[in-house]
């Protein structure tokens, strides 16, 4: 299989990369960067505990490693609507905190709309483009509340 595009000639801004650190317990930041991200306009619909699992099911020994799956439904709601429905296999935009090391907390997220645009699921639009927008910029509201 052949990429469409390059992986190493992709600039963390292409794909929204946002990342933070936050110096807390693992459980406290699971908390605030729900609440964060809720005040941002997101709904938290699915969460979930990787490193749980894997330590029980293949006795990984992983750390603290946590998933929140964020989405705030108007734009989810373009989002299918621009992309023929194809966008909700990607859904819903993960927030992942991981401990690097105790008492601190690394929070990091990818656009899901960036990604779907370089790969081509979602067309490269006006449309398109507003919804990455203002995605991004829930995001970027989060964030800077973290």
């Amino acid at each position: 299989m052949t990429l469409p595009i390059d992986p190493s000639q992709i600039d963390p801004t292409d794909i929204g990369e946002q990342k933070a650190t936050l110096e807390m317990s693992h459980d406290d930041a699971i908390e605030h960067v729900r609440d964060v991200f809720t005040d941002a306009g997101f709904g938290v619909p699915v969460e979930f505990s990787p490193s749980e699992m894997l330590n029980e099911k293949v006795d990984a020994d992983r750390d603290p490693y946590y998933v929140l799956g964020a989405c705030n439904p108007a734009v989810a709601d373009r989002a299918l609507d621009a992309t023929d429905d194809k966008l909700g296999a990607l859904m819903p935009c993960n927030v992942v905190i991981w401990e690097s090391a105790p008492g601190t907390q690394v929070v990091y997220h990818v656009s899901i709309m960036r990604i779907a645009r370089l790969i081509g699921m979602a067309p490269d639009s006006e449309e398109m483009a507003g919804i990455v927008a203002d995605t991004g910029e829930l995001v970027d509201e989060a964030f800077a509340n973290l």
